[in-house]
């Protein structure tokens, strides 16, 4: 693997994560999150001539990640949202495919580039945008959105009981001058925040932003519809989650089918669920690797397999 992909991102449970598509030599395979490369690397390793990999991303950065891998026969980029997934393949001549990556977390190349504003740790201008053609911004949100509509999105996608505070201190903070930066943000926020609970809190805020910036509940939601309806007959998906929104939701799906988790049953007590999960229990790195990969602490692999 090329030096620039490891410092670019390091995947995580690189051999489970692949070893849950279990991969046939001539199918057709998917890697939704491309990033580094190293998920989309390993596929293709496990491929001979007659198989295929297709691999998406939005964000350019990880364009120069691609370019390893040009001339490669059996390897396509799409740049492009995953909640695409169905349309690009429909777009390539496949209705159906063996198997679907995807590693919902953000990569550390994105908390460590300072001016993308992914991180507290920096001061950079509120930005967190994935695709950078998008118009959307964490500073258009923190500028523009009504008090209920930040207290709204504080409580969805960060899950904080204080959210409604939260959002009166950025409206009142506003109010005086722009809040344009990372900087600027934890200073409105910083007198809400206990000791003990500031760096979890303030992560909270920065995951509720970048969540909405992204619509990435959405395009999950889509991205989880399509996947259902892609994959043959015993096809496997295998998706690395990081927090408790993506995994919640990806649980459901294997379990029920939908996002909600209501499980439907036929006249005969069967669930109707299209999906059955291949691990009992969600696969964590091992100490070893959250060790020498922190970005690997809070990931959980869920693998299933399509109903035949």
């Amino acid at each position: 693997m090329c030096a620039r992909c490891e410092e670019y991102h390091v995947p995580v449970l690189l051999k489970e994560a692949v070893d849950g598509l279990d991969v046939k030599a001539g199918g057709i395979y998917v890697d939704l999150t491309f990033g580094g490369g190293g998920h989309s690397k390993e596929i293709l390793r496990r491929l001979d001539g007659t198989g295929h990999l297709y691999s998406f991303d939005q964000d350019e950065d990880a364009l120069q990640n691609v370019r390893e891998l040009e001339g490669t026969d059996n390897f396509t980029f799409i740049r492009s949202n995953f909640r695409f997934l169905k349309n690009w393949m429909l777009y390539y001549g496949h209705e159906q495919v063996d198997g679907i990556l995807a590693d919902l977390g953000v990569s550390s190349h994105h908390f460590d580039e300072e001016e993308r504003g992914f991180s507290f740790r920096f001061n950079a201008p509120l930005d967190m945008r994935m695709n950078r053609r998008a118009s959307l911004s964490a500073r258009k949100i923190v500028e523009e959105y009504s008090e209920e509509q930040l207290s709204d999105i504080l409580y969805l996608y960060g899950e904080l009981k204080n959210s409604r505070r939260i959002a009166a201190a950025i409206v009142r903070a506003r109010q005086s001058q722009p809040v344009t930066t990372t900087a600027e943000l934890v200073e409105v926020l910083k007198p809400l925040m206990g000791n003990d609970r500031e760096k979890k809190d303030l992560a909270r805020v920065f995951q509720a932003l970048r969540i909405e910036v992204n619509g990435e509940m959405i395009a999950l939601r889509q991205m989880l519809g399509a996947a259902t309806e892609l994959l043959k007959p015993a096809g496997r998906l295998s998706i690395l989650t990081y927090h408790s929104l993506e995994d919640r939701m990806v649980k459901n799906i294997i379990k029920a089918g939908n996002a909600e988790g209501k499980v439907e049953t036929d006249l005969f007590g069967r669930t109707n669920a299209p999906l059955e999960a291949v691990n009992r229990n969600v696969i964590t790195p091992s100490s070893e690797e959250q060790e020498s990969n922190p970005r690997s602490r809070s990931a959980k692999l869920r693998v299933a397999r399509a109903r035949e």
